[in-house]
């Protein structure tokens, strides 16, 4: 079980005042550690951008301790949000709805809309509680590589970028927040993530699935993102001893991120076995591809997730890790899914 931990009162000045200064500030969410800035000061979201080598189009999520501060930053609140906000917040959702006319195009990369969130995190509350606005705050990492769910993860990627860390612990979830978007009648799911698409349905029901061509942009929202330095290879279940055998060839260190042990040993194999569980794999994959990418090897071959809506957020992440591998590897004849 995941231990979580409250800020001292010491701590939680030492990072408000950090924000009113414009300087950036890490903090836990019960998704993912967040980089934040207070979200009215468009110079310091800039500096959110320059820490993490982000593209200035791409918006950030503002993070509130409460939804009844919505009408700050939302010019119209879709009655789907409302009942959303009802039955999720404070959680693990984020909405893109229609942005007040003051909200600066630094937040929303540009477009009319903006994403919000109400995280349930303690120390999170604690921070937007005391600060008393909003905080933008995408995950705490180099922008497209995996995000820290640790934080130590924070201080080995951004280092003396950012003026306070908050040290919450692990994340409970491990993996960044569902996002849905409001397009007149329709609501559409345009990222899994622990919020599921039937928990969704269940509130608004009709749910459309995936970006239309015209969606907004959302954070983590490109076909490459998630990703480790070490190349990464999705490959069939069945499969994974035979491809770790045959890559391992010549004396090539591989990394095997499975569901499962290996049925025999691999001299040149690092193999994390996961398990089998959707909750405990995905709380533990970021940092278990970040002890892969550590190991020295030269691929690391992921176990293809099974089918079903409890896996769909680990599935979306491992394919854009795997994608941003595909295109680093562009015209070297590399696949970076196998089939």
């Amino acid at each position: 079980m995941v231990r979580v931990v409250r800020a001292t009162q010491v701590e939680i000045e030492t990072a408000v005042q950090a924000l009113r200064d414009g300087e950036l500030v890490a903090f836990p969410t019960e998704t993912v550690y967040g980089i934040g800035a207070n979200a009215q000061n468009p110079a310091a979201v800039r500096r959110i951008f320059e820490a993490k080598g982000r593209p200035a189009n791409h918006p950030v999520i503002v993070h509130l301790d409460s939804p009844k501060y919505l009408h700050r930053w939302v010019r119209a609140v879709p009655d789907g949000a409302t009942r959303l906000a009802e039955a999720f917040w404070p959680g693990p959702l984020t909405m893109v709805m229609p942005r007040a006319a003051h909200v600066h195009d630094v937040v929303t990369g540009g477009q009319d809309t903006i994403a919000i969130r109400v995280p349930g995190h303690p120390m999170a509350q604690q921070l937007l509680t005391a600060f008393g606005g909003g905080i933008a705050a995408p995950s705490a990492n180099r922008y497209g590589r995996l995000s820290p769910t640790r934080a130590e993860h924070v201080r080995e990627e951004l280092g003396d970028a950012v003026r306070v860390v908050l040290d919450g612990g692990e994340c409970q979830i491990g993996l960044e927040s569902t996002i849905v978007a409001f397009e007149g009648p329709t609501v559409r799911l345009l990222r899994p993530g622990s919020v599921t698409a039937a928990q969704i349905r269940a509130v608004v029901g009709e749910l459309t699935i995936g970006p239309a061509q015209d969606s907004a942009r959302v954070p983590g929202g490109l076909p490459s993102h998630y990703a480790p330095v070490t190349p990464l290879t999705i490959v069939p279940a069945g499969e994974i001893d035979a491809q770790a055998d045959a890559a391992s060839g010549g004396g090539k260190r591989i990394a095997v991120l499975a569901q499962r042990l290996p049925l025999r040993s691999h001299k040149y194999v690092t193999w994390i076995n996961a398990g089998r569980r959707p909750e405990s794999y995905g709380h533990d994959l970021y940092n278990n591809l970040r002890t892969l990418d550590r190991a020295g090897c030269q691929r690391i071959l992921v176990q293809e997730v099974p089918e079903g809506e409890r896996w769909d957020a680990i599935r979306d992440r491992l394919l854009r890790a795997a994608t941003s591998v595909a295109q680093s590897d562009e015209g070297s004849g590399t696949l970076a899914v196998l089939p």
